[in-house]
């Protein structure tokens, strides 16, 4: 297993939906939890990315003088950048950090954010729009000079001087739960990833996802992205899952449900779905948990137990194809620790979990006419 921690530029608490046990997250903060994460054996961490986050960039480039080891999962968002930027905003994190980045493919699944970020692309061309950005961005971070004429972007003879470290590009991540999101991953992604619902369910998604890839001549590997609460008996577990919600009322949950509803991602809409019970009634399989759901967007669901429970259940997403995992826990620095303490001994963890830091080669001479590399 390859299992990774996050970075929540979104906010951090000891419970969800109010001010009480709420935590600043600032950089210093950030930084205790990236160097936590790159000392404790994960592979890295996922940043997260859209109007409610501090800029995944910016963030990820301020916390690598600081770490040693870690990758960082990185968003790209079509639509919001043109793909000859985001090729050199990823080959330079690449070359700088020696090949510790992992790129996380956004479409975009709110449209009230999209069209305050200027972005008015409809749902349905979104995918079609990430698909050119992809073939663009891939092809330049391969060294190729790219002509493009598509529906959406016109490329004419754009080029990347200074190549990544990873070849032919640092590996890219993609989600979603659609029909158009499923081919774009089919096209593209070397890791499909995919929010935390029961088994079955993502047996069915990677099943499908597997079977356009291999039309296509292309074989990926998969992920899931979960929320954890694990304790040493599974009584304390599920005393910490309800401790995490008890300060949500009724009132928040309404709220929090209509905006949610508004999205137009498939995958936001099955994470609402799961949430949709009385808060008695979350356990929406065999202790996966979908309290957190009841207000966060995006990923919503948890695995609760103690740690031969979660351990196993884990081993069932293994199974069935997964072989990265996306781990969180409220507050997170704490939690980073708990999981990588209690959880971590039961799993058979990826013995290259420190990356290898690799080197880029360093530029002979000044760049000729902002155009070429010079010759001897």
């Amino acid at each position: 297993m390859n299992v990774f921690w996050f970075i929540p530029t979104g906010g951090d608490s000891h419970y969800l939906g109010t001010t009480k046990g709420s935590r600043e997250v600032d950089f210093n903060y950030m930084k205790q939890l990236a160097q936590a994460v790159d000392s404790l054996g994960y592979q890295g961490a996922l940043l997260p990315t859209g109007r409610s986050c501090e800029d995944a960039w910016v963030t990820a480039s301020s916390l690598l003088s600081v770490t040693s080891n870690m990758k960082f999962l990185v968003a790209l968002r079509p639509g919001l950048m043109m793909p000859s930027v985001a090729a050199r905003m990823a080959s330079t994190f690449d070359r700088l950090s020696g090949g510790r980045l992992l790129i996380n493919v956004v479409s975009g699944s709110n449209p009230a954010e999209q069209a305050g970020d200027g972005s008015h692309v409809s749902y349905d061309k979104r995918y079609e729009l990430t698909d050119e950005f992809l073939k663009v961005w891939r092809s330049l971070l391969g060294g190729e000079e790219v002509y493009h004429a598509g529906k959406h972007l016109n490329i004419d003879g754009g080029r990347l001087i200074y190549p990544p470290v990873q070849t032919p590009h640092p590996p890219i991540f993609f989600g979603g739960s659609s029909e158009k999101a499923l081919d774009v991953a089919a096209n593209h992604s070397d890791v499909y990833l995919t929010w935390g619902e029961p088994v079955e369910q993502v047996k069915e998604k990677i099943n499908k996802v597997k079977a356009l890839a291999e039309k296509k001549g292309r074989t990926l590997t998969f992920g899931i992205r979960l929320h954890v609460i694990v304790r040493e008996t599974e009584e304390k577990a599920w005393e910490a899952a309800n401790d995490l919600i008890k300060y949500v009322d009724d009132e928040t949950i309404e709220a929090a449900q209509k905006e949610l509803s508004k999205h137009a991602s498939e995958g936001q809409r099955r994470m609402l779905e799961l949430s949709k019970r009385s808060r008695n009634n979350l356990e929406v399989s065999p202790n996966l948990w979908a309290g957190i759901g009841l207000v966060r967007a995006g990923a919503g669901t948890a695995l609760v137990g103690d740690p031969e429970t979660v351990a196993q259940r884990l081993k069932e997403y293994q199974e069935i194809g997964i072989d990265t995992f996306i781990l969180s826990g409220y507050p997170h620095l704490e939690e980073a620790y708990r999981v990588a303490e209690l959880l971590f001994p039961y799993l058979p963890l990826n013995s290259g979990s420190a990356a290898e830091k690799k080197k880029a080669k360093s530029t002979a001479g000044v760049v000729i006419a902002d155009n070429a590399l010079p010759t001897r």
